[in-house]
């Protein structure tokens, strides 16, 4: 059971590191914040907040695993290297397509009511 905790523990450091240091990451949290209060004023169905939940937590999952590859990039390539940028990179790569897809659900499921919301 001990062990179990602190792999719970050490996981939420790890958030709370990204959170604290990565100013992408508090601009994911605030546009999920956002997504979350106005996916509330429009009375979302449950299977679009199963959408918005997987959008949100697979972006701040991105977010994490990049900053995971910049940290371990830096520690074996202190120094600047090709392959290291490479790395980095299509990490960040990787947090822009899910950024972006995460947008595109975000339209798509919160478009319609919010229209239909400005038109009284």
């Amino acid at each position: 059971m001990y062990h179990r905790v602190m792999s719970f523990r050490h996981a939420f450091a790890g958030l709370a590191h990204v959170a604290r240091t990565q100013t992408n990451a508090r601009i994911h949290l605030v546009a999920a914040a956002v997504v979350v209060v106005l996916g509330a004023r429009l009375g979302l169905p449950a299977r679009d907040w199963a959408l918005v939940a997987l959008c949100i937590g697979l972006v701040l999952a991105a977010e994490a695993m990049n900053t995971a590859v910049e940290a371990v990039v830096d520690l074996a390539s202190p120094d600047v290297h090709p392959l290291a940028r490479v790395a980095k990179d299509a990490a960040a790569g990787a947090v822009l397509l899910t950024a972006m897809a995460a947008a595109a659900v975000g339209l798509l499921v919160l478009g319609p009511p919010l229209a239909a919301w400005l038109r009284g």
